[in-house]
């Protein structure tokens, strides 16, 4: 197993019915997974350099992309995917210019997270 396939996939989401049915695919595929309701949950964790962020856009006190910025901002350079019930050009161009890999309406296609998966990992 390489570096890569250890690190933990972490996962931000203020619905615990998306959160826990994310973390069960996963961890049934094998990955390790570390699941938060909220951005600041996940900025205070001790979650050490995951090997890819899941965060969903609309949450409440910070958005996924207000999440985005300040990883950015502090050099992260993360691979993230931004779940949406509702995406909008404004949230696709922004998710663009911070470097986040996909955006993906809710719900999500399990093809398509699993793509995302397989991409940060190599």
């Amino acid at each position: 197993m390489t570096d890569a396939e250890r690190r933990v996939v972490a996962i931000v989401d203020d619905d615990l019915a998306v959160r826990e049915s994310l973390r069960f695919l996963l961890e049934t595929i094998g990955c390790p997974v570390e699941a938060f309701a909220t951005a600041d949950d996940f900025l205070h964790s001790r979650t050490d350099h995951p090997v890819c962020l899941i965060v969903d856009h609309n949450m409440p006190h910070m958005t996924g992309i207000e999440l985005v910025e300040r990883l950015r901002v502090g050099g992260a350079s993360i691979p993230v995917l931004l779940i949406t019930g509702a995406p909008s050009p404004f949230i696709v161009a922004r998710a663009a210019e911070l470097g986040i890999s996909r955006v993906l309406g809710k719900p999500v296609a399990e093809q398509d997270l699993l793509d995302f998966i397989d991409a940060a990992r190599a």
